[in-house]
């Protein structure tokens, strides 16, 4: 049934699903609150090829089965089918995305439930999207978050983004970075916004330290380092792991806590408690595993500092959840990272890489005392209220546009373009 208002139909391969729960935590914590305002449908597509269950028997968690549809806090998830090789011809996933969500995105536009078509990542998502819209006559948008950076550099890639930003009505940027990479692959300035993630400080606020402490076994005097993330080479908990040895020199009860789990990067848990054995730093650092983000606010409560030793990010939402909780941030100087951080009163942040410094930035961040009211008053200006009061001017805009194509002139036209 059509409302007045604009339909926006969330498309992303990363999404979280019951097989996947903890999979783009981030993409569902921003749209679902637009779909507070808005009426909202998501198709997250799920990557199939025919010998797939092959591959499960050596790697059992590869590709786990996905229902075709979902409810979550009442939205519609829709999980369509499409043709995707492990590892090779991920040039082709584009297209293969675009031709395995068609028949999904047709019936919400018959339905007059598809008037701007979100997509999150520019490749394969957005490119797909742009293909689809193109064929539906329905208005696009892309958010880039991060991993257009490696694509960029990826020959077989780099035109694919250019043409996904030549084709999308508006790019969302979740960091000034990221904008300046579409506007060097051709984007122009007047569709591009940057739109950066936000924090609910209902969520994460700090609990009082001891009590929290307590709850983990932690000393009261003790000094804790904590960071949060998928256990994967990109994110560093190794590179902190490679500076404990010296930190405890000079902080002989520090205590590192690392949250998180496998992720679609994969999974470096058994490396990096390999590490920490092979160091002797058994009694100094403790695996929390993957922890609900209700229940953040614990383990962030009971730390000091927050690093992460990142390779690239796009807007690391977990920066403000940790602000949010009181904590000041060590991180490198990669994506948007210094955006977030981007006042001393916030951290610290320095050249990825330059493990010296990352040491000297942690051992003064672990001595300095913060003011905790900044950190957490910062915070307070990221709510995501903001954002998606931007994005809702947004998709209101594209709005009359999208509308413009009633669903009897609904066809795919001409030639298959890759």
């Amino acid at each position: 049934m059509r409302t007045d208002k604009v339909h926006v139909v969330v498309f992303s391969t990363l999404f979280p699903n019951i097989a996947q729960p903890h999979a783009g935590l981030f993409i569902r914590e921003r749209m679902f609150r637009v779909g507070q305002s808005l009426p909202l449908t998501v198709v997250a597509p799920v990557a199939w090829f025919p010998l797939q269950f092959l591959v499960r028997l050596w790697r059992p968690r590869f590709r786990p089965a996905v229902p075709r549809r979902e409810t979550q806090s009442g939205i519609e998830v829709i999980h369509p089918r499409f043709l995707s090789f492990p590892g090779i011809f991920k040039a082709l996933d584009g297209i293969f995305l675009a031709l395995g969500c068609l028949p999904a995105l047709w019936r919400l536009k018959r339905a007059g439930r598809l008037d701007v078509l979100d997509a999150h990542f520019a490749y394969p998502d957005g490119y797909a999207a742009t293909l689809i819209g193109r064929w539906l006559r329905t208005s696009v948008t892309v958010t880039l978050r991060g991993t257009e950076v490696r694509h960029a550099a990826t020959p077989t890639l780099a035109p694919r983004l250019r043409r996904t930003f030549e084709r999308a009505e508006r790019i969302f940027s979740v960091s000034g970075s990221l904008r300046a990479l579409a506007l060097r692959l051709g984007a122009t300035e007047d569709k591009v916004r940057v739109v950066g993630n936000g924090v609910d400080t209902c969520r994460f606020h700090p609990l009082p330290r001891p009590q929290a402490r307590a709850v983990f076994g932690i000393p009261a005097g003790a000094r804790v380092l904590i960071s949060v993330g998928g256990l994967t080479e990109r994110k560093g908990f190794h590179r902190v792991i490679e500076l404990l040895p010296e930190l405890r020199k000079r902080f002989p009860d520090l205590v590192y806590l690392i949250i998180g789990g496998a992720s679609a990067e994969g999974d470096w848990r058994t490396r990096l408690e390999q590490s920490v054995q092979e160091l002797g730093l058994t009694d100094t650092v403790r695996f929390l595993g993957v922890v609900e983000p209700d229940d953040l606010k614990l383990p962030l409560s009971a730390a000091d500092v927050f690093v992460l030793a990142t390779r690239n990010e796009g807007w690391a939402n977990v920066f403000l959840e940790a602000m949010a909780c009181g904590l000041p941030v060590v991180t490198t100087d990669v994506g948007g990272n210094r955006e977030v951080v981007s006042r001393a009163e916030l951290g610290t942040v320095v050249a990825f890489g330059d493990q010296a410094a990352l040491l000297r930035a942690i051992e003064a961040a672990l001595e300095k005392v913060w003011d905790r009211d900044a950190l957490l008053a910062y915070a307070r200006e990221n709510e995501w209220s903001r954002r998606v009061a931007e994005l809702l001017e947004e998709f209101a805009a594209l709005a009359p546009d999208a509308a413009a194509a009633s669903p009897r002139h609904v066809k795919a036209e001409g030639r298959v373009h890759g």
